[in-house]
């Protein structure tokens, strides 16, 4: 991937970091896999809210901290996963992490960087890093062909 293909976007609250998960979800058509980084409290869970929401799944987008993943039904299905608790492949396996990518669905993975190995190739990846003030994010995606502004 080229360094051009990345886009930069900055968010003020938790409210503009959803705006801006709605807006990419007007671009995906299914089975886009979106790789999550940033640590914790940056705005991943907030994103993938505003992404469900754009996909037309009205409420309940919640971190899948201790289930690994949960499953929204919208316009299109879309699978969030947490990774932050996978170490190796045989936990990977154990979430049937695999299986999902074969299902057309939009698949949302935050602490993408526990399974950097096993991402496919177009991953789309989202950065999310502090800003200079307290709910500022600064917001990377690479990947992605649209701009979202």
């Amino acid at each position: 991937m080229k360094e051009t293909d990345t886009r930069e976007y900055r968010t003020h609250s938790p409210e503009e970091t959803e705006a801006l998960g709605e807006k990419l979800a007007a671009v995906l058509h299914g089975g886009e896999v979106l790789a999550f980084y940033g640590g914790m409290g940056m705005g991943k869970t907030a994103f993938t809210r505003g992404l469900a929401r754009g996909l037309g799944i009205p409420d309940g987008v919640s971190s899948p901290t201790f289930a690994l993943v949960h499953e929204y039904r919208g316009n299109l299905p879309l699978y969030h996963f947490d990774m932050f608790r996978v170490s190796g492949w045989d936990d990977l396996y154990s979430t049937g992490f695999f299986d999902y990518l074969e299902m057309g669905a939009v698949l949302a993975i935050e602490w993408s960087e526990n399974i950097e190995g096993a991402l496919p190739e177009g991953t789309i990846r989202i950065e999310i890093s502090p800003g200079d003030r307290e709910n500022e994010r600064i917001i990377s995606i690479s990947g992605l062909q649209e701009n979202l502004a």
